[in-house]
């Protein structure tokens, strides 16, 4: 099986992958020499990057921040919204505390958060 074994291949492939998106478009047939090409080496890199470079999923800490963005909400509303106390959403931020099931039950259906997140 091929695979990138360094660093230096890596970055040699990522910078023929760039020059290839040059010669290629959304048009290009599949069955094009530099679109297969590109397809195989961006093969190689996701492996590459799956192993050396995993990306952990989010904290619920910062799933709960995130939401709270998009859905633009300051900790009062949140805690409105979940039926809680402010100061037990402070709590859930800095770490202090976990929420109970009912609450992460509540998150999950009102902000939509995983429950691997929030069953950590």
């Amino acid at each position: 099986m091929v695979e990138i074994k360094n660093e230096i291949q890596y970055e040699r492939i990522i910078e023929r992958i760039e020059e290839l998106l040059k010669l290629v478009d959304n048009d290009t047939p599949l069955t094009d020499k530099n679109m297969v090409e590109l397809e195989l080496l961006s093969l190689l890199v996701v492996e590459y990057e799956e192993k050396n470079y995993p990306i952990e999923p989010p904290t619920l800490i910062e799933m709960v921040q995130e939401r709270m963005a998009e859905m633009k909400l300051s900790q009062k509303e949140l805690a409105e919204l979940l039926g809680i106390s402010p100061p037990r959403i402070s709590e859930y931020l800095n770490g202090k505390s976990e929420p109970t099931l009912k609450v992460a039950r509540l998150m999950h259906q009102k902000l939509d958060i995983d429950p691997e997140i929030l069953l950590g």
